[in-house]
């Protein structure tokens, strides 16, 4: 789409976004920025075959920004006519407090990298057509396993235009399609139930709803059962932990990718601050937050401050080489901003976030890592972590692993939590594998507001953490 789409679907000129800008700097300031999104969102909801739900709404409405040094004015309206957004834009230039000229800088229109693969685009699309996909797959299931007692199957999709100019005259517009799909089992034997849940999120049009899909999250769906009707709660106490690769990222995400947003840094309050250019951990690791994945959740053509999207290293070759910065902490630091600034909404100001957060492989085959363990735990699965930014201490709950003895994968284990230190942990990984796997899952994160992301890790080895057992 070219850039008339989205001035005429905001109903709003370049003359008027200059207009707009000049205002929010009306009372100095050092930058502003206009930020405009019309979202759907679509949703349907199967359970044991039947539809029980389903709906479509809309938002619509625009955010602007002032910046005054490190403080931020900001207002939005649910309106784009000029009088509302006028009045937003003297709302956030009180931020500042001293007349200047405002002089209009030339219009660049910046170019999108085309990171959202959608041929069949979802506001186009019958809600009603999915049944039969969300049926199929529950079917699948079924057929695959005798103990499934309840199946419920979700589809959400949205699709959201957006367009945000800012008073260096750049002029970004992006269509953002995502679609996810969640399966939740529940499994009954002998007097004993079992639930796992299942889900698929990509930045695509409605062409990523094919039967292959259904048949990779129905097989998914039903893996490791028997492990968890035989799991039991193991012996606490300290020893090596083997992360399995893919959605173990999230403790990377969590216990460390956190503490490496510039915000946090800028204010003292991470465990990192003041440590780029540091050796952290071992030089066979390097840890990305990555905007460039095609189709991916995480994926960003342009963030909510108009930077394209990029691939960033927090940790390269176990040197701290960036964190994640908007455009409030490059400046503060005087580097580039690293298209990490990112908002839920119009109603929001972006602040820094991650995108797609994984390690990068290393040379280790995942089977050699496991062999070296001599008494242990697997993990590959968590659920409900707690970290504190300031101290990097983290807890999970586990959700799936086993125990190791021996070089060797052991008894199923569950009910326990793995407890330690991000930075500690992240100088004890003593092994990297060679086989990353980035989850696509529905991961969002939440930091005062919402926002999708994705993780990933290959198969790693942390030499020493806490396992919270018996």
């Amino acid at each position: 789409m070219d850039n008339r789409y989205y001035l005429d679907t905001f109903r709003i000129t370049i003359p008027q976004l200059e207009m707009l800008t000049g205002t929010a700097l009306g009372n100095g300031g050092s930058w502003a920025d206009l930020y405009f999104e019309y979202s759907t969102y679509s949703e349907l909801m199967l359970r044991d075959g039947d539809v029980t739900s389903g709906g479509f709404h809309t938002d619509y409405g625009a955010g602007i920004r002032t910046l005054n040094g490190e403080k931020t004015g900001y207002a939005y309206s649910e309106s784009t006519g000029m009088k509302e957004l006028t009045e937003a834009a003297k709302a956030a230039s009180m931020i500042a407090l001293s007349q200047r000229q405002f002089t209009p800088q030339s219009v660049r229109s910046l170019e999108s990298a085309g990171l959202y693969p959608m041929s069949s685009p979802w506001r186009q699309a019958d809600l009603a057509g999915f049944i039969p996909f969300l049926k199929s797959l529950e079917k699948k299931i079924r057929s695959r396993d005798s103990r499934v007692l309840k199946v419920m199957a979700r589809l959400a999709a949205s699709q959201s235009d957006i367009m945000m100019f800012n008073s260096s005259g750049e002029l970004a517009c992006d269509t953002r399609p995502c679609g996810s799909i969640v399966v939740s089992v529940i499994f009954s034997q002998g007097g004993k139930t079992e639930s796992k849940s299942v889900s698929r999120s990509f930045r695509m049009g409605t062409e990523m709803v094919t039967e292959a899909l259904a048949d990779d999250m129905a097989a998914d769906a039903v893996a490791g059962i028997d492990e968890r009707f035989d799991a039991r709660r193991p012996k606490g106490g300290q020893m090596p932990v083997v992360m399995g690769a893919g959605a173990s990222g999230i403790l990377l995400h969590e216990a460390m990718g956190h503490a490496f947003e510039a915000d946090f840094n800028r204010k003292g309050q991470s465990v990192f601050s003041g440590r780029i250019g540091e050796k952290v951990c071992s030089t066979d690791i390097s840890i990305v937050d990555d905007g460039t994945v095609r189709g991916n959740r995480g994926a960003c053509n342009f963030d909510d401050e108009g930077v394209a999207g990029q691939k960033t290293w927090m940790v390269k070759d176990g040197i701290l080489n960036s964190y994640l910065h908007d455009r409030i902490s490059a400046s503060w630091f005087k580097t580039a901003p690293t298209g990490n600034g990112r908002r839920e909404s119009f109603r929001f100001h972006p602040i820094p976030r991650m995108r797609a957060t994984y390690m990068e492989n290393g040379t280790t085959p995942p089977e050699d890592i496991i062999s070296s363990v001599k008494k242990g735990i697997y993990v590959d699965e968590f659920s409900n972590g707690q970290v504190k930014i300031g101290e990097g201490d983290f807890t999970f709950f586990v959700k799936s692993g086993r125990l190791i003895r021996n070089g060797r994968l052991g008894a199923p284990v569950k009910d326990i939590n793995i407890i330690g230190n991000g930075p500690r942990a992240l100088a004890d990984i003593i092994a990297v594998g060679n086989d990353l796997k980035i989850d696509n899952g529905t991961w969002t994160c939440g930091k005062d507001q919402n926002v999708p992301v994705s993780c990933g890790i290959p198969t790693v080895l942390v030499k020493n953490l806490t396992v919270g057992g018996e």
